[in-house]
C-alpha cells in the first residue's frame, strides 16, 4: 500500500491505507483490520487509526498496528484533503444528514460570484465551533451522547487552519467543494459557517477524505481486500 511494513523481534508492525465505507465508524474499521491481522498471523495486534472519519463520511483512514501505533500522532499532524457536497438552504442540528432538517432558509439571492467570494473568509487560521454531535468530551462526556439525549451543551470555539477551499455549483442548491486543512477541522462546521456567510444555511451532504499528507485514497484497500492476499 505504499507504506512500509517492518518485522519486530516478536511480531509484525506496520501501517495500511483503508477506504472506509459509508456508515462504518472509524472504530469499526480498526476492529475489522485487527480481526484480519489476527486471522493471518495468529496473534492479537494493537491497532489504531490516525484521524477519525464520521460514519456518514467515506475515504482514507491510516490504520497503524503493532509498534507503528506509536506513529499515530505523526500521521494525525499531516494536512488533510476532502471533497464533497454542501446543500444550501436548510439547517440540521448535526450539520450533516444524521439529523432531520429543522429550519429552512432562502437561497434565491445566492449567485455564483457570492459562492466564490464567501470562501475567502475561511482561508487561513479561523475560529470554528465544533458540532454538538461530535466525539469531543464536554464535562467528561462525549458531546454526541448529550446531543442525542437532547441536553444542551456549550461547544467552545477552537482555532483551525484552512489552507485552500474551492467551490462550484453543480445543481440548484448543491455545491461541490474541495478543502485542504490541518488537523482538528470539522468540515460539518465549515458547511454551517459557509451557509451563514451566504445569508442562508448549509449542511454537509456527502464527504470523502481523499488525502492525508502524501498518502492518497487511490492507493487504499477496499473492504473486500482485507484478506491474506493484501495484508
Amino acid at each position: 500500500m505504499g507504506m512500509e511494513t517492518n518485522e519486530t523481534e516478536v511480531k509484525k508492525s506496520g501501517c495500511l491505507l483503508f477506504d472506509k465505507p459509508l456508515r462504518w465508524t472509524s472504530f469499526d474499521a480498526v476492529g475489522r483490520i485487527r480481526w484480519a491481522l489476527r486471522k493471518k498471523y495468529g496473534y492479537k495486534f494493537k491497532v489504531g487509526h490516525a484521524g477519525t472519519l464520521d460514519p456518514l463520511a467515506t475515504g482514507l483512514l491510516i490504520i497503524c498496528y503493532g509498534a507503528y501505533t506509536k506513529k499515530i500522532n505523526e500521521f494525525q499532524d499531516l494536512e488533510k484533503e476532502y471533497e464533497g457536497v454542501f446543500t444550501l438552504g436548510a439547517f440540521r442540528p448535526s450539520f450533516d444528514k444524521e439529523t432531520e432538517i429543522t429550519e429552512t432558509f432562502p437561497t434565491e439571492h445566492i449567485t455564483d460570484k457570492m459562492l466564490q467570494e464567501a470562501t475567502k473568509q475561511f482561508i487561513g487560521e479561523i475560529e470554528q465551533i465544533p458540532p454538538a454531535h461530535s466525539a469531543i468530551k464536554v464535562n467528561g462526556k462525549r458531546a454526541y451522547v448529550s446531543a442525542r439525549d437532547g441536553t444542551e451543551i456549550e461547544m467552545k470555539p477552537r482555532k483551525v487552519t484552512i489552507k485552500s477551499m474551492e467551490v462550484k455549483r453543480i445543481e440548484g442548491n448543491q455545491i461541490a467543494f474541495k478543502v485542504v486543512c490541518e488537523k482538528g477541522t470539522y468540515i460539518r462546521s465549515l458547511a454551517r459557517d459557509y451557509g451563514a456567510a451566504l445569508g442562508s444555511s448549509a449542511y454537509l451532504d456527502s464527504l470523502v477524505r481523499t488525502r492525508i499528507g502524501q498518502y492518497e485514497l487511490k492507493n487504499a484497500l477496499k473492504e473486500d481486500q482485507l484478506t491474506e492476499e493484501y495484508l
